[in-house]
């Protein structure tokens, strides 16, 4: 309970104080932060995954701000040998002000990627904004087929026919390649399984039907219940490992994470960096309320 009424008391309290909490899952506030903890992911074998934080934005002008940023970003990173690719929240460039704005800007995005055969991955939101960005990835896919990805929720009940109805866009020769993750959004139960186990289930059941057609998957989980079961079902399937790769959030279970990659399996860290980090700090420490509070007794217990 005290860990709880910590992180649900973050949002409330002044960012400054917050930051000591943050600072874990943040790397950094500028693009030369963020690329000083990407060379230390890649010096330990890991590749990364760069997300400039920020979402649900309310004038255009900030979308074309933060088009100006990616593409900085995509840039720098290309000379400086970084072995990553790039994540972005389409309301982070006007989804819910103007869905045409918002893919312009994006494709704009994903072009810059292209040309250094790079990789931009289009995250899933909250479920208002589902259709749309199933709809932007489609559009963005048939353009640039081997350069965009998407992100997809197992909590979501509607998941296991959004694969299926997306198998128009795969083939053998470039596979439609995903992020599997849990979902961390507040969501209704009737669009949403809620229980710990039933959406381990279904985490599973979408990675088996990812695998059963030999889709590309960034398998994205903190959970060794996950874990083990998706190892279980690479050995099912004989999944090459060119078709699959482990993914985890930058600061969370880093003992699991070298597990994963002692073992010889690809890990990519997701690294998020930018002045916009509250929102997304405090949602993650909600996430794992446990951690608030060690940090709390850390700084009032042992200075």
């Amino acid at each position: 309970m005290f860990n709880k009424l910590i992180a649900a008391l973050l949002p409330y309290m002044p960012e400054k104080f917050v930051w000591a909490f943050s600072k874990r899952y943040v790397a950094g506030l500028t693009i030369n932060d963020a690329l000083a903890h990407c060379k230390a992911l890649n010096k330990d074998g890991i590749k990364v995954t760069i997300d400039i934080l920020g979402e649900f934005i309310t004038t255009l002008s900030e979308a074309e701000a933060n088009t100006k940023e990616y593409l900085e970003v995509i840039e720098e990173a290309q000379q400086q040998n970084i072995d990553g690719n790039f994540s972005l929240k389409p309301t982070m460039f006007g989804l819910l002000l103007d869905k045409d704005a918002c893919y312009n800007y994006i494709r704009t995005i994903v072009a810059k990627a292209a040309s250094y055969n790079s990789f931009v991955r289009i995250d899933m939101e909250d479920s208002p904004c589902t259709d749309l960005e199933i709809e932007l990835f489609r559009k963005l896919k048939k353009e640039f087929p081997k350069n965009v990805g998407l992100v997809l929720q197992a909590y979501l009940k509607r998941t296991k026919s959004d694969i299926e109805n997306m198998l128009d866009l795969h083939t053998p020769e470039i596979p439609v390649n995903y992020r599997l993750c849990k979902g961390i959004y507040i969501e209704p139960e009737t669009i949403a399984y809620k229980g710990y186990d039933e959406v381990v289930q279904h985490f599973l059941d979408d990675l088996e039907l990812m695998f059963q057609h030999k889709i590309y998957v960034g398998i994205a989980t903190h959970h060794k219940a996950v874990v083990d079961g998706a190892l279980q079902l690479i050995q099912k399937y004989n999944v090459p490992k060119s078709m699959y790769e482990f993914q985890m959030l930058y600061g969370v279970t880093p003992e699991l994470r070298s597990t994963i990659v002692k073992a010889g399996h690809t890990m990519r860290v997701y690294v998020p960096y930018g002045k916009k980090w509250f929102a997304y700090c405090t949602r993650r420490l909600k996430e794992n309320p446990k951690m608030a509070g060690m940090i709390m007794k850390a700084i009032f217990i042992k200075g």
